[in-house]
């Protein structure tokens, strides 16, 4: 097939329009997506910061200069950036080849096939909303009239511990949340003798009780401090809730990531081949950029020690596909997440063939394999991925003087925490609370530790 007459762009712009039409012939059913060339800078950004447009903070600035780094080192390249929703919204380089950004425009129809037919980005997307980026820029907004209005040190002092706890939300609640119950009826009891049955009884004497908060552990600690912080204006909470609300719109990518890049993946490679339109070179070069995408390691190594999502995902898609056809594909697509994609379909297998194993790093420098069970190598994958990433801390109780008492599930996270960071979240919180913090935790020797109670700042 000859390649499309015009500049590159034109080009693009008419294999975008046939790849769509084919992704709709083949069974795809996806979201609009609108396509955006941009430079380099812009997509660093885009990167560095999740969003096109967000609030303003320095944690962002030092994730630029890591990802320069990395960049100029040859270990980062960014094909595509591309945000769910309807319709979704894709940028690409803007000096890809033609091949490259060919490959890009059919693996984020994948992307926007996924994000319209999985369960969990529905309910998120209807939570969050389907607009990202215009919200986005409506929060930067806000941030830059509160900076205006109470001074950088102050909405920064804000912003250090709404992004510390970030990931610190409750996924099982719904976005849009009321407070606790202010009262709590009080329980019917069997009267001892008729005087306090009568006493009972009197107008006004059965009165409700104030009820506690937390009435229960509490996981959503960005929401709990918003509405229960005692001194928190109005300015502060509203950046601790659009920090939420940003956490609940990327917990699906977060929770889905290998289903996700692997079924984009799988369709890029699948569209491309299908593709006949295409001249043979422009797919030869864009087969070879796939190669690249979903090898288990980089050029030169013969073996891999982190986890390729791409590679994993557009595997198990294969094998899934291969074993069980499309229609049991669409059903996987529609309920799982990466939690049950990896611990029902991962099996011994495509573990054995992709030669997935278990390791230890010893102190002495040494790695050793210490496990090809396949259920341990799922657990392996999986346990980075446990509560966001984040560890299990809960607001345990309120004290009577104001006091915020913090639990560490280290049971349950099976870890201890970084003291010396930990230490510098509980400064934030502190900061924001304005009563004293304690956190109970355990360090990484597994010794039960208490960060003594921080008294506020100023």
């Amino acid at each position: 097939m000859s390649a499309a007459a015009g500049t590159p762009s034109q080009c693009l712009a008419e294999y975008a329009e046939r790849i769509e039409a084919l992704g709709r012939e083949l069974g795809m059913d996806f979201f609009p997506v609108s396509f955006d060339l941009v430079p380099s800078s812009f997509m660093v950004e885009i990167a560095v910061y999740g969003l096109p447009v967000r609030m303003r903070h320095w944690s962002f600035g030092v994730r630029y200069i890591h990802h320069l780094v990395r960049q100029h080192m040859g270990h980062s390249k960014i094909f595509e950036v591309m945000f769910p929703g309807d319709p979704c919204q894709a940028f690409m380089l803007e000096h890809n080849s033609l091949a490259e950004n060919t490959l890009v425009t059919a693996h984020v129809l994948g992307h926007a096939d996924f994000a319209k037919n999985n369960q969990l980005f529905a309910r998120f997307i209807a939570m969050a909303g389907s607009h990202i980026l215009e919200q986005s820029a409506a929060r930067a907004n806000r941030l830059e009239r509160a900076l205006a209005a109470h001074g950088q040190q102050r909405v920064e002092a804000v912003l250090d511990a709404a992004l510390a706890l970030e990931t610190h939300i409750d996924i099982n609640q719904p976005l849009h949340r009321e407070r606790y119950a202010e009262f709590v009826a009080p329980v019917a009891q069997a009267p001892p003798d008729p005087f306090r049955d009568r006493f009972a009884r009197l107008p006004g004497e059965q009165r409700a009780a104030p009820a506690k908060a937390p009435p229960q552990p509490e996981t959503d600690l960005l929401w709990f401090i918003a509405h229960y912080a005692p001194d928190m204006e109005d300015w502060e909470r509203d950046i601790f809730l659009a920090v939420r609300e940003e956490a609940f719109y990327f917990h699906p990518i977060y929770a889905c990531q290998i289903m996700n890049e692997g079924w984009a993946s799988y369709w890029h490679a699948r569209l491309l081949r299908e593709a006949t339109f295409l001249p043979s070179d422009l797919y030869v070069s864009a087969i070879k950029s796939h190669s690249d995408v979903v090898r288990p390691f980089a050029g030169g190594q013969q073996l891999a020690l982190s986890l390729n999502p791409y590679h994993l995902g557009f595997s198990m898609w294969e094998h899934i596909i291969a074993r069980h056809g499309m229609e049991t594909a669409r059903q996987v697509v529609r309920e799982e997440d990466d939690f049950g994609f990896i611990r029902n379909y991962l099996d011994g297998e495509l573990a054995e063939q992709l030669d997935l194993f278990v390791y230890e790093e010893r102190k002495d420098g040494e790695t050793k394999v210490v496990s090809r069970d396949i259920h341990a190598i799922r657990e392996a994958i999986l346990a980075p991925k446990f509560n966001f990433g984040a560890p299990a801390v809960t607001v345990a109780k309120v004290g009577a003087d104001g006091s915020l008492d913090l639990r560490h599930d280290y049971l349950r996270d099976g870890r201890g925490l970084d003291l010396g960071q930990a230490e510098r979240v509980v400064d934030y919180v502190t900061r924001v609370w304005r009563r004293p913090v304690t956190l109970h935790t355990v360090d990484f020797r597994g010794v039960v530790r208490v960060l003594p109670a921080k008294k506020p700042l100023g």
